[in-house]
């Protein structure tokens, strides 16, 4: 490795956190946008054009605020909490490929900061080490409510992770490698001749099950329960201002970035798309292709913020562990079954196969509910022994009427 590599790492580095950061300035903006106008109000609209300015202005005031500390704050892990989300979020980015492949000095160069052995394992890890920061923020507040906050963070970590973790892994079965870049390279092409082939038609549950899990991992509505105003003040990040609240509202944000880059990469095809010209306009033709999917995505995180109310917290687990978890595990071995059919069997016999399998499917779906209707006509009706027939209640008093 001579100067050259190690100036193209570098460039790619700080073309990568450049590109990250500015979307987070952006997400932010879109999101107080948009949901503005989902409630009939103009939004930021006074600094910059479109208010575009208005994100600056706010982080500008967030770090030069003066900072209040609590009293019985354990202070070594209060100041470190917060700078390990931001530096967590800031490193799950960095096996994302954001754009194309060309040549610069008889090099070839790819718009991605690294492409590890262990792949996407890297997200998987950063994700599990990312809730430390809110952990540790909660519990070294010395406050009832950051502790509470971060509690259920533990919880809904554990329970979404594991969903997660089975639809990636379904993916690493059906693209037999854990690289993103073969990942990417595996959805080439297309089906039956103008279909994209992108992993979200073939794994279409994977995806479903994979972008609930990261909604809910990034702790965004419908599923931001560590941070219920109702409930907690403001969850972990209660006993927070200034500069340390900035970076908690920052990796948030950061973290809807990675994961919807993430799913692109995954599901979406990356940057893959229709190119032409030169190796260096494929690849930005590329990079163009990969922020409107994080685009499409951004969007979608925002519309359920501005559309779906908070979810019930025993709902949630009752989601994570009663529903994703099964279908997860389902669908990875319901994959594995396939890649191996696919490797032994003809074509003539998997189809025939996977078609005994949907209808077999589908007569359960229909059935399912016949069942469930005959036990509960069956039921008997239990009378309730306190109604009286002569004398209804009035709620007011405590009396009969």
């Amino acid at each position: 490795m001579d100067g050259v590599d190690v100036l193209i790492i570098v460039l790619k580095a700080v073309a990568a956190f450049a590109l990250w950061l500015t979307g987070t300035a952006l997400m932010i903006w879109a999101e107080r946008r948009v949901v503005a106008r989902m409630q009939s109000r103009p939004g930021p609209n006074r600094l910059g054009p479109f208010g575009l300015l208005q994100t600056l202005a706010d982080g500008a005031k967030l770090f030069f605020k003066e900072d209040i500390t609590p009293s019985n704050v354990d202070r070594v892990v209060y100041v470190a909490a917060p700078v390990m989300s931001a530096i967590v979020a800031m490193l799950t980015f960095a096996v994302i490929p954001f754009g194309g492949t060309f040549e610069v000095a008889g090099r070839e160069v790819a718009l991605q900061v690294w492409d590890p052995d262990i792949g996407l394992l890297w997200f998987l890890a950063m994700s599990s080490i990312g809730v430390y920061g809110i952990v540790l923020a909660g519990w070294s507040s010395g406050s009832k409510y950051p502790l509470l906050g971060s509690v259920r963070s533990t919880a809904q970590m554990i329970s979404y992770e594991l969903a997660m973790g089975l639809s990636m892994a379904a993916v690493f079965i059906y693209t037999g490698s854990l690289r993103a870049s073969e990942i990417v390279a595996n959805q080439q092409g297309a089906l039956l001749g103008f279909i994209p082939a992108w992993h979200v038609i073939p794994m279409a549950p994977a995806f479903v099950i994979f972008f609930v899990a990261v909604v809910a991992e990034t702790q965004r509505p419908p599923f931001d329960l560590p941070e219920a105003e109702g409930e907690l003040v403001a969850g972990f990040a209660t006993e927070y201002s200034a500069a340390k609240f900035a970076m908690f509202y920052l990796a948030e944000f950061m973290n809807v970035i990675t994961v919807s880059a993430m799913t692109v990469t995954l599901f979406l095809g990356g940057p893959s798309g229709p190119a032409f010209g030169p190796d260096w306009v494929q690849a930005l033709m590329g990079l163009g292709y990969f922020l409107l999917k994080v685009a499409v995505l951004l969007f979608v995180f925002i519309w359920l913020r501005g559309t779906l109310p908070r979810i019930r917290y025993d709902r949630l687990m009752d989601l994570g562990w009663k529903v994703m978890l099964p279908l997860g595990l389902l669908w990875a071995m319901a994959t594995s079954f396939s890649v191996v059919l696919r490797q032994t069997a003809d074509q003539d016999t998997v189809l025939r196969l996977a078609g005994v399998g949907i209808a077999v499917a589908v007569a359960l779906y229909l059935a399912a509910p016949l069942f469930g209707r005959g036990e509960r006509d069956l039921a008997p009706a239990v009378p309730d022994p306190d109604w009286d027939d002569q004398a209804p209640h009035d709620d007011r008093d405590g009396v009969n009427a």
